[in-house]
């Protein structure tokens, strides 16, 4: 397992900006799948977006589709999650997790878990 911390959360005006990391620790994240996952109150963990660490290539969910992007920084061993046209229905904890192989949507796919970032969106 690799150990994730995230930070870069916090509360922000609808159609405002937030930049989430994530830092790994323990191992690299080469041959790693990188994925951010989100939870409001009451309800479901769900998939936000995950990139393949080594090829680079990236899925999101259909819900942040054009305004988030999942970036990497290589010699920081720290992946990103560039947040726009926030919407309150983006509010919720996320969280940074890590995988072993390819990427999945499923949280359950994901063994390494970060302890989650607060994200508030006010109307």
């Amino acid at each position: 397992q690799v150990q994730l911390v995230e930070s870069g959360g916090g509360l922000v005006q609808a159609g405002g900006s937030l930049r989430l990391s994530c830092a790994a620790s323990g191992r690299t994240f080469s041959s790693y799948a990188t994925g951010w996952f989100r939870q409001a109150p009451g309800k479901e963990r769900e998939f936000v977006a995950a990139m393949y660490w080594s090829a680079g290539t990236t899925y999101y969910a259909d819900s942040v589709k054009g305004r988030f992007t999942i970036s990497r920084d290589n010699a920081k061993n720290t992946v990103y999650l560039q947040m726009n046209s926030l919407k309150p229905e983006d509010t919720a904890v996320y969280y940074c997790a890590a995988r072993a192989g390819p990427v999945y949507t499923d949280r359950r796919r994901y063994d390494s878990w970060g302890q989650g970032t607060q994200v508030t969106v006010s109307s």
